[in-house]
């Protein structure tokens, strides 16, 4: 009986990217803002997700259901469409940018109203 091995190819393994993370200063805009839609009772739980070509942020109404808002940072799109964005539910993006307090006004206190 023969001893067979399977070929390596030569070279280092092949190695998956670092993950993307929001900063601190990131952080701390987006849990701000995450804070006033707390307060006004729109949001209720939040997930953070860091992925090879994006970070994630998601805001969600119930803990059990899909996420209400979604905010995103990709810094592949960062000199063309902007590396910030936020989505609603359906994935329809309301605000895209390059500057993150830019792009989360659209949480204002003005336009998000809790209506009766």
């Amino acid at each position: 009986m023969t001893n067979i091995r399977p070929l390596r190819p030569s070279g280092p393994p092949p190695t998956e990217p670092a993950p993307i993370w929001f900063s601190r200063k990131e952080l701390d805009l987006i849990l701000a803002r995450y804070g006033d839609l707390v307060a006004t009772g729109q949001c209720r739980d939040y997930a953070i997700g860091a992925y090879p070509d994006r970070a994630v942020f998601s805001m969600h109404e119930r803990a059990s259901e899909a996420p209400t808002w979604i905010v995103e940072k990709r810094p592949a799109l960062a000199r063309k469409q902007g590396a910030w964005s936020v989505s609603n539910a359906a994935g329809m993006i309301l605000k895209r940018g390059h500057d993150l307090a830019q792009v989360l006004s659209v949480f204002d206190k003005r336009r998000l109203r809790v209506v009766d």
